[in-house]
């Protein structure tokens, strides 16, 4: 995956519409997930698409998530939250600052409510797992 400054960067000069084209393309090189994972327990609750997280633990400790939605915006969203904390420390994950490594997208202002209302719970999920791994 591209690096997240990097993506910023390339982001702050785009039109709306290579912006969604962005989005879509980074959704694209999301992880396949697995179909039998995409369970209700999978589901994250709140996302106006089915969206779907599924953490795993690396052998170092550190988390990886597959990830997949079956729409291609809010597939690129979740790809973004995901470019925060794959491959990370519970305790790195953490002390992230999601919201705030989002901020210069400016999701809000550049999608529609419909499709930027679950990040805060796919963040909180994320969140909650690396809470109950780090316990």
């Amino acid at each position: 995956m591209t690096s997240l400054a990097d993506l910023q960067d390339e982001y702050a000069f785009l039109e709306a519409d290579d912006r969604y084209r962005l989005l879509i393309d980074l959704g694209r090189g999301l992880e396949d997930m697995p179909e039998a994972l995409k369970t209700d327990a999978t589901l994250v609750r709140g996302c106006s698409a089915a969206v779907w997280v599924y953490p795993t633990r690396l052998d170092d400790g550190r988390l990886h998530f597959l990830a997949d939605s079956n729409a291609a915006i809010t597939k690129g969203i979740i790809a973004l939250v995901l470019l925060t904390v794959q491959d990370k420390a519970p305790a790195e994950i953490l002390d992230a600052d999601i919201e705030g490594a989002l901020a210069p997208f400016d999701l809000k202002n550049q999608l529609s409510s419909n499709r930027t209302q679950g990040i805060p719970n796919m963040i909180a999920l994320v969140r909650e797992t690396a809470q109950r791994y780090a316990d």
